[in-house]
Protein backbone atom coordinates (compact mmCIF):
# COMPACT_ATOMS: atom_id res chain seq x y z
CA UNK A 1 0.00 0.00 0.00
CA UNK A 2 2.86 2.48 0.48
CA UNK A 3 4.81 1.98 -2.33
CA UNK A 4 1.58 2.23 -4.36
CA UNK A 5 1.06 6.01 -2.53
CA UNK A 6 4.78 6.60 -3.17
CA UNK A 7 4.16 5.86 -6.67
CA UNK A 8 1.21 8.18 -6.79
CA UNK A 9 2.51 10.74 -5.33
CA UNK A 10 5.60 11.03 -7.75
CA UNK A 11 3.58 10.51 -10.94
CA UNK A 12 1.19 13.57 -9.62
CA UNK A 13 4.61 15.59 -8.74
CA UNK A 14 6.04 14.53 -12.27
CA UNK A 15 2.49 15.92 -14.13
CA UNK A 16 2.24 19.35 -11.74
CA UNK A 17 6.18 20.01 -12.70
CA UNK A 18 5.16 19.52 -16.62
CA UNK A 19 1.64 21.10 -16.46
CA UNK A 20 3.65 24.32 -14.83
CA UNK A 21 6.52 24.03 -17.71
CA UNK A 22 4.39 23.98 -20.75
CA UNK A 23 2.06 26.99 -19.25
CA UNK A 24 5.13 29.28 -18.53
CA UNK A 25 6.90 28.93 -22.32
CA UNK A 26 6.06 31.70 -24.56
CA UNK A 27 5.55 29.98 -27.82
CA UNK A 28 8.22 29.88 -29.53
CA UNK A 29 6.89 29.64 -33.60
CA UNK A 30 8.48 32.58 -35.96
CA UNK A 31 6.89 35.77 -36.26
CA UNK A 32 4.79 36.79 -38.60
CA UNK A 33 5.58 39.98 -41.01
CA UNK A 34 4.47 42.48 -39.09
CA UNK A 35 3.46 40.45 -36.01
CA UNK A 36 3.73 41.84 -32.38
CA UNK A 37 4.00 39.48 -29.19
CA UNK A 38 4.13 40.41 -26.15
CA UNK A 39 6.24 38.28 -23.63
CA UNK A 40 6.05 40.13 -19.88
CA UNK A 41 4.88 42.73 -17.88
CA UNK A 42 6.71 44.45 -15.45
CA UNK A 43 5.19 46.73 -13.02
CA UNK A 44 7.94 48.88 -11.21
CA UNK A 45 6.96 49.33 -6.97
CA UNK A 46 8.93 52.10 -6.17
CA UNK A 47 6.65 54.83 -5.69
CA UNK A 48 3.67 52.47 -4.86
CA UNK A 49 0.81 52.18 -6.67
CA UNK A 50 -2.38 53.81 -5.72
CA UNK A 51 -6.12 53.43 -6.37
CA UNK A 52 -6.77 56.29 -8.67
CA UNK A 53 -3.23 57.75 -9.81
CA UNK A 54 -1.06 57.15 -12.51
CA UNK A 55 1.31 53.81 -11.85
CA UNK A 56 4.05 52.81 -14.71
CA UNK A 57 3.92 49.45 -17.04
CA UNK A 58 6.85 47.98 -18.81
CA UNK A 59 5.51 45.70 -21.56
CA UNK A 60 8.02 43.72 -23.40
CA UNK A 61 7.73 42.72 -26.48
CA UNK A 62 9.62 41.47 -29.24
CA UNK A 63 8.48 42.32 -32.97
CA UNK A 64 9.10 41.13 -36.86
CA UNK A 65 10.31 44.83 -37.82
CA UNK A 66 8.96 48.09 -36.35
CA UNK A 67 5.70 48.49 -35.83
CA UNK A 68 3.08 51.30 -34.67
CA UNK A 69 2.12 50.74 -31.35
CA UNK A 70 -0.19 53.22 -29.84
CA UNK A 71 -2.52 51.94 -27.39
CA UNK A 72 -2.38 49.76 -24.53
CA UNK A 73 -5.18 48.11 -23.00
CA UNK A 74 -5.69 46.49 -19.39
CA UNK A 75 -8.37 44.07 -16.90
CA UNK A 76 -7.71 44.79 -13.09
CA UNK A 77 -8.91 40.68 -12.87
CA UNK A 78 -11.64 40.64 -15.67
CA UNK A 79 -13.04 44.35 -15.00
CA UNK A 80 -12.26 46.71 -18.03
CA UNK A 81 -11.41 47.18 -20.79
CA UNK A 82 -9.04 50.22 -19.51
CA UNK A 83 -7.20 51.70 -22.82
CA UNK A 84 -4.06 54.15 -22.20
CA UNK A 85 -2.09 55.85 -24.62
CA UNK A 86 1.38 54.62 -25.13
CA UNK A 87 3.70 56.84 -23.66
CA UNK A 88 7.26 55.34 -25.35
CA UNK A 89 8.42 52.14 -27.29
CA UNK A 90 11.92 51.26 -27.61
CA UNK A 91 12.57 48.61 -30.19
CA UNK A 92 15.38 45.86 -29.41
CA UNK A 93 15.55 42.35 -28.92
CA UNK A 94 12.94 42.31 -27.15
CA UNK A 95 11.58 45.85 -27.23
CA UNK A 96 9.97 47.52 -24.58
CA UNK A 97 6.32 49.66 -24.48
CA UNK A 98 5.96 52.09 -21.11
CA UNK A 99 2.45 53.11 -20.57
CA UNK A 100 0.85 54.63 -17.30
CA UNK A 101 -2.08 52.93 -16.13
CA UNK A 102 -4.78 53.35 -13.65
CA UNK A 103 -6.77 51.55 -11.05
CA UNK A 104 -9.99 52.74 -9.94
CA UNK A 105 -9.97 50.29 -6.84
CA UNK A 106 -7.67 49.02 -4.42
CA UNK A 107 -7.35 45.42 -3.82
CA UNK A 108 -5.29 42.52 -5.19
CA UNK A 109 -6.38 42.07 -9.45
CA UNK A 110 -4.28 40.17 -12.08
CA UNK A 111 -3.05 42.28 -14.68
CA UNK A 112 -3.94 41.69 -18.34
CA UNK A 113 -2.63 43.10 -20.75
CA UNK A 114 -2.75 44.08 -24.55
CA UNK A 115 -2.16 46.01 -27.53
CA UNK A 116 -3.06 47.48 -30.38
CA UNK A 117 -0.29 47.61 -33.38
CA UNK A 118 -0.62 48.69 -37.01
CA UNK A 119 -0.19 45.62 -39.41
CA UNK A 120 -0.08 45.87 -43.19
CA UNK A 121 -2.15 49.21 -42.61
CA UNK A 122 -4.84 47.51 -40.50
CA UNK A 123 -5.10 47.81 -36.07
CA UNK A 124 -4.77 44.52 -34.70
CA UNK A 125 -4.63 43.50 -31.26
CA UNK A 126 -2.64 41.04 -29.52
CA UNK A 127 -3.17 38.40 -27.22
CA UNK A 128 -2.74 39.35 -23.36
CA UNK A 129 -0.32 38.63 -20.86
CA UNK A 130 -0.88 39.09 -17.07
CA UNK A 131 0.84 39.84 -13.63
CA UNK A 132 -0.41 39.43 -10.22
CA UNK A 133 -0.61 43.40 -8.79
CA UNK A 134 -2.01 44.39 -5.30
CA UNK A 135 -3.37 48.52 -4.89
CA UNK A 136 -3.37 49.60 -1.76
Amino acid sequence: MRRASTLLITVLVIGVILLISSCATVPTEPLGPGEVRLLRMDVPFEGGIRREAAFAVNIVFEADGKPTIKTACFYFSGDGPYCFKVLDVSYGSPGTINVDARAKDSGQYVLEAYVYYIRDGKTQKTKAISSPITIP
